[in-house]
């Protein structure tokens, strides 16, 4: 039986709501001992705005870890350009925000960007890499910030404890969440709401609504594709054309036929042949693609 996909951001941050799916997910993926979270509460997603033209962060999960470490955990589907400086923005916005003039930087809090790409960010094997502020020698400047990436489309080895994660997000039918055997309690329950919401009707409407907007916006990607193919290769083709007409003007021009004359034989507008031989004459060292591309300005 076909699932509501954790892909789908909706089910994904319901599922956030879940305390014991939040702590056994920020457990394994920040590699601590459920025994060190004494706490992991979701926060307000909104990045407070300094400045009226600021630009305004909103995330799509905000944990608030011990009280101290903020999180900010991102599903991301589609690869987009520029994906690392946007990250970084919100990880900086993130470890910024609760400064306010005049205040002590020791009120600033730990910040975790945690990224879940549905795409490979790199060639590495390595599907869960963290990223930390060291030096050439591997010294840490400090540990406020630190940045994890998921890649969920590379093989696993089944040595890191987000593999069966990685699993259930990759998961599409009841029969694959089945086949993940674990006795992890936050995993378990993670599966269990995960059957729920695919059979309740309210989160289901909602993510049939969902794939149709993706499969309409595909279809429209597609055709706008597509007509920019077949207009591409139509200006190609007349840019050939227009080509092999310079070359053939170029021959009669060096045994003196005149612009009518040329036309007349070519079967070829005066005006365009008038305008071939007034760029030969004046620019003689110009190759037929150079007067093409001029005469195309």
């Amino acid at each position: 039986m076909d699932i509501v996909s954790l892909k789908y951001d909706y089910l994904f941050r319901y599922l956030m709501q879940n305390p014991l799916v939040r702590r056994h997910f920020v457990s394994d993926v920040l590699d601590i001992p459920t025994e060190e979270i004494r706490s992991v509460r979701l926060a307000s997603p909104f990045l407070w705005k300094r400045f009226f033209r600021q630009k305004q962060g909103i995330l799509d999960i905000l944990l608030l870890l011990n009280g101290d470490t903020k999180i900010n955990i991102e599903l991301q589907i589609k690869i987009i350009r520029y994906w690392d400086r946007r990250s970084l923005f919100y990880l900086s916005k993130t470890f910024t925000e609760d400064l306010l003039f005049g205040e002590k930087y020791t009120k600033l809090k730990r910040c975790v960007s945690v990224s879940i790409l549905d795409f490979n960010l790199s060639n590495d094997p390595d599907y869960h890499r963290v990223y930390r502020l060291r030096d050439k020698n591997g010294d840490e400047f400090t540990d406020l910030l630190e940045v994890h990436i998921v890649e969920l489309q590379k093989k696993l080895s089944g040595t890191e404890r987000m593999d069966d994660w990685i699993r259930i997000f990759n998961a599409e039918t009841e029969e694959e969440l089945d086949m993940i055997k674990t006795e992890n309690p936050g995993i378990l329950e993670a599966i269990r709401e995960i059957k729920l919401s695919s059979a309740g009707k309210v989160i289901r409407a909602l993510y049939d609504a969902h794939m149709k907007e993706i499969r309409d916006r595909n279809a429209r990607e597609d055709y706008v594709r597509d007509e920019g193919i077949a207009i591409g290769e139509t200006r190609g083709r007349a840019e050939g054309e227009l080509q092999k007409v310079i070359s053939q003007v170029r021959k009669k021009v060096s045994r003196n036929m005149s612009a009518k004359e040329i036309a007349d034989m070519l079967e070829e507008d005066i005006n365009l042949i008038s305008q071939i031989c007034h760029v030969l004459k004046k620019y003689p060292d110009l190759n037929d693609e150079e007067i093409r591309t001029s005469l195309q300005l």
